[in-house]
């Protein structure tokens, strides 16, 4: 089993970068600022964190103890919007089965001159022989227990075991190898777990993971983890809890999920469905030995005494599924304004107004109830009709995203079906689920572009991101990662060479630009998604990596412009000169 797909059975939730887990469990919302942990002396710190000395904490952010939410970290100055706030390394990683052969298992980069394997587990990459070299201390370790796991799995396709197993063999390794007393352990060691308030299935994936922990390390049964300091069965479920809970996915530049990752300093963070963080891999460092850095990036000013709040979940989602998906992974809450504010229409749950007028109604979730325009006070004539395609289309984007793998055909004839079903009940493309199935078209219509690539089906794939962020922006703030990316995504599309350039659509369908013009709003989308990347992936990391491939494109698109306005002017003085002779 992997990560991806344990996690996916304790929480509803989509793959986005900036969903974290951590070792609190309540959000702050205390009138008074709450008493600081000086991290690095001991007479200060809570029974809560033993102790625990955090490496990394920069000037402006200290611990704190809340005692609403407990620990999390706050500001001491004022952090400005696109600020890095922490920048580390994970205390360990492991990529995904899938990446394991196209990204570097030292430093997750993917290269285009090609990666190194390891010539004896067959299993692991390399950039080059100084990542395999930064490697070696834990993959000699690690080499070993793939070779005999291979050597003994029932089937090809278990030949590797998962992203989950992986790095808590790693986190052991690297526990034994520091000492049980270091500062490196007693982090590990801090995280919360949650395991006496799990419920009966989560405590089975757990047990699972942990069978196959002590089959990964060679070990007959959980009794033998005594080397590694696990001296009863409640240390190996709290070890597996604090894992499973405290974990960050893994991601590359554009945010897609890569792996899983854990760092105990990150952890601290407090949750709000509205967060004014979040926490990216940008890859900022020229330095393969640093990366991946994961790094906190400040969404919007934050004021000094103000607690910094990161998300747990994808807060994209609608309020129940956010509070419910809270509640099964963390035990607890939300008490954010996003989630308590019944005075709002949020856009996660909203029709338009069924008169046009260009008002929104809350979804409705109940025939019994009447629903209203906020602007003109329509009512909705027909709550069961719309309800009943909210859940035609939860179910439907559960299975498309199932299947999205393994059968792609199947998968867009899916989305393609039921986007149309929801947009005529009325929902606006924020809403759930329409937006997640717009999202989940795009990326099958961008998959099936690459193959095929027609002036439709560019054309198609460049409305269907359009309206996918049209969607992000009416829920997420500028500068948000997963909307500055799906901007940045639908300036590319734009900036692509049209197969057969259409003067005169068909009037049935919305107009796009062709020609000079299309690289016009190509070079402004870029401009505007730059912008965003700066926010998102930090001004001092001119927006990451995605940031700095944003800027070259604008740089081309803007001689590529040039050229062609001075072609213009050419044209036209040739012609003047023409007609005075």
């Amino acid at each position: 089993m992997s990560f991806a797909s344990l996690k996916s059975q304790r929480q509803s939730k989509a793959s986005r970068s900036y969903v974290t887990s951590t070792d609190n469990s309540k959000e702050s919302h205390s009138t008074t600022i709450p008493k600081a942990i000086h991290p690095n002396d001991p007479t200060t710190s809570t029974p809560s964190n033993g102790g625990t000395v955090y490496h990394g904490i920069p000037e402006n952010v200290e611990v704190r103890v809340s005692e609403i939410s407990g620990r999390g970290l706050w500001a001491r100055n004022l952090i400005k919007a696109g600020s890095v706030i922490i920048s580390l390394r994970p205390y360990s990683f492991a990529l995904a089965s899938r990446y394991l052969d196209s990204h570097c298992s030292s430093c997750a980069a993917t290269s285009n001159s090609g990666l190194l394997r390891c010539t004896k587990c067959r299993t692991v990459w390399y950039c080059n022989t100084t990542c395999q070299t930064n490697d070696w201390s834990l993959h000699r370790l690690e080499c070993s227990a793939l070779t005999k796991w291979a050597k003994s799995a029932p089937s090809k396709n278990l030949s590797v075991p998962s992203d989950a197993v992986r790095c808590l063999g790693r986190i052991l390794w690297q526990k034994k190898k520091e000492g049980f007393d270091s500062s490196w352990s007693k982090e590990i060691d801090a995280l919360q777990s949650h395991r006496h308030s799990l419920e009966p299935h989560v405590v089975e994936n757990n047990t699972h993971l942990a069978h196959s922990l002590v089959r990964y390390l060679g070990l007959s049964s959980p009794g033998d983890l005594s080397e590694f300091g696990i001296l009863s069965a409640g240390d190996l479920a709290d070890l597996i809890s604090r894992f499973v809970t405290n974990t960050f996915a893994l991601t590359s530049p554009s945010l897609t999920p890569v792996g899983v990752s854990v760092s105990p300093l990150i952890a601290l963070f407090n949750h709000s469905c509205d967060p004014g963080a979040v926490i990216v891999f940008p890859r900022s460092s020229r330095n393969s030995v640093e990366e991946p850095q994961m790094q906190v990036i400040a969404l919007r000013d934050i004021s000094p005494n103000e607690e910094i709040l990161t998300s747990y979940i994808d807060t994209t989602l609608p309020r129940s599924i956010r509070q419910a998906a809270l509640k099964e992974t963390y035990d607890f809450t939300c008490q954010c304004q996003l989630c308590h504010d019944d005075n709002i229409i949020d856009p996660r749950e909203s029709i338009w107004c069924p008169k046009s007028c260009g008002g929104m109604c809350p979804a409705p979730s109940d025939e019994s109830e009447t629903y209203h325009c906020v602007k003109c006070r329509a009512v909705v004539a027909t709550p069961t009709f719309i309800m009943d395609a909210l859940h035609i289309g939860q179910e439907a984007l559960a299975k498309a995203t199932s299947i999205q793998d393994t059968d792609h055909d199947k998968a867009l004839q899916l989305t393609t079906n039921i986007i149309p079903r929801l947009v005529s009940a009325g929902l606006t493309p924020s809403c759930h689920p329409l937006l997640p199935l717009i999202g989940l078209h795009q990326s099958l219509f961008l998959s099936s572009l690459s193959a095929d690539m027609t002036q439709e089906l560019l054309d198609e794939t460049i409305r269907i991101a359009a309206k996918h962020y049209m969607g992000l922006s009416a829920i997420l703030r500028d500068g948000h990662p997963v909307r500055a990316v799906a901007l940045a995504e639908l300036g590319k599309l734009l900036a692509v060479d049209e197969p057969c350039p259409v003067t005169s659509p068909p009037s049935n369908i919305a107009f796009l630009p062709s020609g000079p013009a299309r690289l016009k709003a190509a070079y402004e989308t870029l401009v505007r998604a730059r912008h965003e990347l700066m926010i998102g992936f930090g001004r001092n990391n001119d927006g990451g990596e995605l940031g700095r491939n944003i800027r070259e494109t604008v740089v081309s698109l803007e001689k590529e412009l040039g050229v062609w306005t001075q072609g213009i002017h050419n044209t036209l003085q040739d012609l003047l000169n023409f007609s005075r002779k």
